[in-house]
């Protein structure tokens, strides 16, 4: 074998172990991608279960706070009532004394 194809050989044997070394890096970045979007899927996942429990928690506050204000408001409302009542039915009090005093001697 003369020097020249002694050069090719080793040149040949050079690329096929840079070759064999590109495919190793390429199966290696394609894992670690797959590795990375299966972390990205569960960090989805981890966001969107606190998205919803957050959610509930949100609708149960909102919730309670309409049911206080439904509460205040009937209480409020009982009040006035009450009050009204009380206001009418001394009015009607007054009313029927002056008509005694005016009919009744």
């Amino acid at each position: 074998m003369d020097a020249s194809s002694r050069v090719l050989l080793e040149l040949a044997a050079r690329e096929q172990a840079l070759d064999a070394k590109i495919e190793a890096a390429r199966t290696a970045a394609a894992e670690q991608v797959r590795a990375a979007e299966t972390q990205a899927a569960q960090i989805l996942q981890e966001a969107q279960a606190r998205i919803d429990a957050m959610t509930a928690e949100h609708e149960q506050a909102l919730d309670a706070e309409v049911q206080q204000i439904r509460s205040q408001a009937a209480t409020q409302a009982q009040a006035q009532a009450q009050a009204t009542r009380e206001r009418a039915e001394g009015k009607l009090t007054a009313a029927i004394e002056t008509i005694m005093r005016a009919v009744l001697p």
